[in-house]
């Protein structure tokens, strides 16, 4: 039984569209505790908007603490950034405008979903932790958050549980490109605001849902200029967060080597590498490839795809292979349907997953991260293939 503390006499009756008629009225926070401790079955607390602020952060302070599996909810009348920042580091989950009830009802939903997945994986000792996989590229326009997008859709709609983390904090694109009704304070500047408090309610608060795949989006902020409010210690304390919650973490990154993103290459399961058949792009590949050398990246965990495979640029798959000094995982084709979908916010992998490029995908994801769940990947062995006198790019030998 959900329990709703509010004070006003009407109030059984407003909030029964979004609560059902489940619900116990209490008029005090020490009901509530009191409530809570007669009733360890309990997941979710709504606080009304008469309820003072203080009062009520104190009351989720303590909640928190003592029943972390516990959701709480926080209506006020208008809803500002302050008040925001102040609930969610108390230990809300969500805030909502008291007068929208659908809204009520959907984070209602999304609390008591959290709720018992957390009280499951408590019941396992938190044993399991998702894998992370980072999507990287030194290049920009090498279709690199087309792949994330894809890819973490298909996984998700495999039945995993799934976050996407738009990590290009100042100009990322996965929230247009998947179409979604971004709000702004679900992004990651919210987050970096609770440094040092970010738990799994916390996340959830700021989670937006993929409705076709059931992918949850941690979406970029929708200002360049909160990328200065976020250090890179709150994407450390958000994927150590997010591992207890999902199987799989997809991260889509700025094409730069960031201290936000050198933060998720040292908690990466596996780190995806993009580049296209041109020389730019293979040359920047070619770079990160060393730099995660030097940063003591396992080479055993990377994988590289080869975007636009099918140009015909006069490079052979042998040339680049010995260009950049790395085995060729997957190889997409290129496609005009590629870019019409992305203007349409649908994806291949779920629209047409017969596509060559849904096909391509959907093969990185079984031979490469399904299929390696609990383990390392280990990618192809190297290519035997000599490379000609003639091509040698960059000015490279074929030495690796």
């Amino acid at each position: 039984m959900t329990i709703l503390w509010d004070t006003d006499p009407n109030a059984a009756e407003h909030y029964t569209f979004a609560l059902g008629t489940g619900f116990e009225v209490v008029e005090s926070g020490v009901a509530i505790t009191r409530s809570l401790a007669g009733n360890p079955a309990e997941l979710l607390v709504v606080i009304g908007p008469d309820i003072d602020l203080d009062a009520a952060c104190q009351v989720m302070e303590t909640v928190r603490v003592d029943r972390p599996e516990v959701g709480m909810i926080l209506l006020r009348k208008r809803l500002d950034v302050t008040v925001l920042g102040y609930a969610l580091r108390a230990g809300a989950r969500e805030v909502v405008a008291s007068d929208d009830l659908a809204a009520l009802a959907d984070a209602s939903r999304r609390s008591l979903a959290l709720s018992a997945r957390l009280r499951t994986s408590a019941g396992k000792g938190h044993e399991e932790t998702g894998r992370v996989i980072t999507v990287f590229s030194a290049k920009g326009g090498v279709g690199k958050t087309t792949m994330s997008t894809n890819l973490a859709a298909y996984i998700a709609s495999r039945g995993h549980r799934t976050l996407l983390i738009d990590l290009d904090l100042g100009f990322g694109d996965v929230a247009i490109a998947m179409h979604l009704d971004q709000q702004p304070n679900k992004t990651m500047e919210e987050l970096a605001a609770m440094a040092g408090h970010v738990d799994e309610g916390a996340l959830s608060s700021v989670i937006t849902v993929h409705q076709q795949s059931g992918l949850d989006v941690l979406c970029a902020p929708t200002n360049p200029s909160g990328v200065e409010r976020i250090p890179a210690a709150s994407v450390t304390e958000v994927l150590r967060v997010a591992r207890q919650l999902y199987e799989f973490i997809v991260i889509d990154t700025p094409p730069a080597i960031t201290d936000h993103v050198l933060a998720a290459f040292d908690l990466s399961d596996s780190i995806v590498l993009i580049a296209t058949p041109d020389i730019p792009a293979l040359k920047n590949l070619r770079v990160a490839l060393e730099t995660l050398d030097l940063l003591g990246s396992p080479a055993e965990a990377r994988t590289v795809v080869l975007n636009r495979s099918g140009a015909k640029v006069g490079l052979s798959a042998a040339d680049i292979v010995t260009a950049i000094r790395h085995d060729i995982a997957v190889m997409v084709p290129g496609s005009v349907d590629v870019p019409a979908a992305v203007n349409h916010g649908t994806l291949l992998t779920l629209d047409q997953p017969r596509h060559p490029v849904s096909l391509a995908i959907c093969e990185l994801a079984e031979q490469f991260i399904r299929s390696q769940h609990g383990s390392v990947p280990r990618p192809t062995e190297p290519s035997s293939t000599p490379e000609p006198a003639s091509r040698r790019l960059f000015g490279w030998g074929s030495k690796r």
